[in-house]
């Protein structure tokens, strides 16, 4: 709301601006009539382009100003929103390829390994809750199934199939709220958003009682929209917490990214216990970039990430809940620079949400919310949503935001590419790793959809 009520500001200035520029280009003289007192050339006057100049200069002037503000705002206020495509972050394209043959390459060829049930039981994000208005439907794929997502005129956000019971049209392409009510575009049958009931056919007299489009069970809290899924049906086990500065309005919402990530949902998460991965893929400075044929280069080597990480999980009655705590600290020339040293606290919540809260004495509080959402079996929805102190100029969250971006496009690169191995050749070191494996297994269960092949193609 507060960014909505600034861009608007921003928006009536422009406006405002423009108005008045017209207005001088309109009415301005050109100076030259009384400083070089010849005027203009005989041809001017008689074209009509007397004050041509002037109003050509000012025109340019007002533009490039228009535009430097519009970029300053941008930069100090809006939130930043990176949203990257399925084969835009972590495919190299040689041989005169594009970044999407690269990709469908990699994923054609690549060994996928044996791999663990492709959709844990738990919470997932389907959206932000701001890209999502009071009547507004959007079309979701999650969890391999298409889903309606919309917001009633009561404010509430439902999610249900996409595909209406009648016939089969998309309720989310088309479709329209009403009351607490999503219609069909095809016939105009009703289904109530809170059970997934029909409640209205326009031209039948009597709605059946079988008449009903599946509900998912779906909350809103902390900027999110979440459902659940548990291949059995069961109900919910646990619940998301609420993170109550955002609920109070003490963090602000200030950007999010999005990728896409071609592998297992497992790979992600597991990130948190594989500590020797820091020190090697994450160590080089941010300035180094994201492809990992360059960010060791000796270029950039004055600049470097220190990082001492513990991973566990939490005991019951939290069982579904683990933690990853990160000290990080940067040198510069081997120099230590205490005030940028940070405290991070990622703890996971089930299988798809990560609540990343960061504290630092100078730069505030706030928190990350990195989501994983199945698309496919093998294709996830990365999204991170940074929240922050409101006192905080825009500009540290958004620095911060922009930097988890860089470190975890490097993750990318690596998981686009990997295979999956189930039984991995460890040193003891790495221990972590299958703690983590044997915490993230209570997310599965006997009827977990598995991946399995048929000659060249896939049935999930």
């Amino acid at each position: 709301m507060e960014n909505s009520r600034a861009s608007l500001m921003f928006k009536a200035a422009a406006v405002a601006a423009i108005g008045l520029t017209a207005i001088f280009v309109m009415l301005v003289h050109d100076p030259s009539d009384t400083l070089f007192g010849g005027g203009y050339p005989e041809l001017w006057r008689r074209t009509g382009l007397v004050g041509a100049p002037t109003r050509a200069a000012a025109c340019i002037f007002a533009g490039v100003f228009l535009l430097a503000m519009g970029w300053l705002y941008r930069l100090l206020f809006a939130p930043l929103e990176l949203l990257r495509g399925v084969d835009e972050v972590g495919y190299i394209a040689e041989d005169g390829r594009s970044r999407a043959q690269a990709a469908n390459e990699v994923r054609r060829r690549r060994k996928t390994g044996e791999l663990p049930p492709v959709y844990p039981n738990g919470w997932y994000r389907v959206l932000d809750s701001h890209m999502l208005e009071r009547g507004d439907v959007k079309s979701v794929t999650v969890l391999g199934q298409q889903v309606a997502v919309f917001r009633g005129q009561d404010g509430k956000a439902y999610v249900v199939d996409a595909y209406c019971p009648h016939l089969g049209a998309n309720l989310a392409v088309g479709g329209r709220v009403v009351g607490g009510c999503i219609e069909c575009p095809f016939h105009g049958w009703q289904f109530r958003g809170v059970d997934g009931k029909c409640v209205k056919i326009p031209y039948a007299d009597k709605v059946p009682e079988f008449a009903k489009v599946r509900c998912w069970p779906s909350r809103e809290l902390n900027g999110l929209v979440l459902v659940w899924f548990h291949c059995d049906g069961l109900e919910p086990s646990w619940r998301v917490p609420e993170q109550s500065e955002i609920t109070r309005g003490e963090w602000v919402y200030r950007g999010r990214t999005e990728h896409f990530i071609n592998a297992h949902i497992e790979e992600i998460p597991e990130n948190a216990a594989d500590i020797a991965h820091l020190a090697h893929l994450h160590t080089p400075g941010i300035v180094s970039g994201v492809d990992l044929r360059y960010t060791n280069s000796k270029t950039w080597e004055f600049i470097r990430h220190d990082w001492k990480v513990e991973w566990k999980a939490e005991p019951e009655p939290n069982e579904h809940c683990s933690q990853m705590l990160v000290k990080h600290a940067l040198t510069v020339f081997g120099r230590h620079w205490p005030l940028l040293d940070l405290d991070v606290k990622a703890r996971q919540v089930g299988p798809g949400v990560v609540f990343l809260l960061f504290e630092h004495s100078f730069l505030g509080r706030g928190v990350i919310m990195h989501c994983v959402t199945p698309v496919e079996p093998l294709l996830q929805c990365v999204s991170h949503t940074i929240f922050y102190q409101k006192s905080i100029p825009p500009l540290v969250p958004k620095f911060i935001l922009r930097a988890e971006c860089i470190q975890f496009e490097r993750d990318v690169m690596i998981w686009n590419n990997k295979t999956y191995i189930s039984k991995p050749m460890l040193v003891k070191e790495d221990s972590a790793i299958q703690k983590h494996r044997r915490w993230f297994s209570q997310f599965y269960s006997e009827n977990s959809p598995q991946l399995r092949y048929q000659h060249d193609t896939m049935d999930f």
